[in-house]
């Protein structure tokens, strides 16, 4: 079977283009006009990932992303934002993305992101039994099979990508993990040096921790990566 992907610009002609060309790569591509269509797309229909454009009339596609991540829906979103700035970015991440792409974008790249957030998300469900034992640091506890994480009694409301990559640092506890391990882990390829996705994400689940009355767990190795060692 094709993996179902949503397709969600107000862009006709961007819509309609990158529909071909994901329809030419094999998937199985729905096209929508908004953020209002996207949202009864998704809630009857199954999806393998979502494309969202940030700048859509009415419900944008950073309210989208919300609306599913609140509902408890993680299939994986890539966002295309116009937006340049780190700052319009980062609101992409925050509100759920998975991943985000700037426009103008390169077909290729957009193409590799994709397919880089569809094994991820085969990844996380085909792992082995014994792979998805639940793991401690110290207080925090976090559960792969269930892809839940608690510090304490509280639970963490966390992305996909900050579920993987927290499940990544747990599971390899007081080892440091370079940044081209973690990208290619958790993205599925390398961004590059100049790329700020994993600091980002990193900044994330610190001060998500923080906020569960967690102590300093992970910790930043000057110039090779990061690593979770217990308080």
């Amino acid at each position: 079977m094709p993996q179902r992907v949503l397709v969600a610009d107000d862009d006709r002609a961007i819509r309609e283009s990158l529909a071909r060309a994901l329809e030419l790569e094999g998937y199985d591509v729905v096209p929508v006009v908004d953020g209002v269509e996207s949202l009864t797309r998704v809630r009857h229909e199954t999806f393998d990932a979502l494309v969202l454009d940030v700048m859509m009339p009415g419900v944008d596609g950073l309210a989208v992303c919300r609306v599913l991540r609140a509902d408890g829906d993680r299939t994986p979103v890539l966002m295309l934002t116009a937006r340049q700035e780190t700052a319009d970015r980062v609101a992409g991440l925050d509100a759920g993305a998975d991943d985000y792409l700037p426009k103008p974008f390169e077909l290729d790249e957009l193409l590799a992101r994709l397919r880089a957030l569809l094994r991820r998300a085969s990844f996380a469900t085909t792992e082995e039994p014994e792979e998805r034992g639940a793991l401690r640091v110290g207080a925090l506890h976090v559960d792969p099979a269930a892809r839940r994480a608690w510090w304490a009694d509280e639970e963490l409301a966390l992305s996909k990508t900050e579920f993987d990559l927290l499940e990544l640092l747990a599971r390899n506890e007081g080892i440091v993990l370079d940044h081209t391990t973690v990208y290619e882990r958790i993205w599925g390829y390398d961004f590059g040096s100049d790329s700020k996705n994993l600091a980002v994400y990193v900044g994330y689940l610190r001060r998500k921790l923080t906020a569960a009355g967690a102590p300093t767990l992970i910790h930043t190795v000057r110039g090779v990566g990061y690593t979770v060692r217990r308080p």
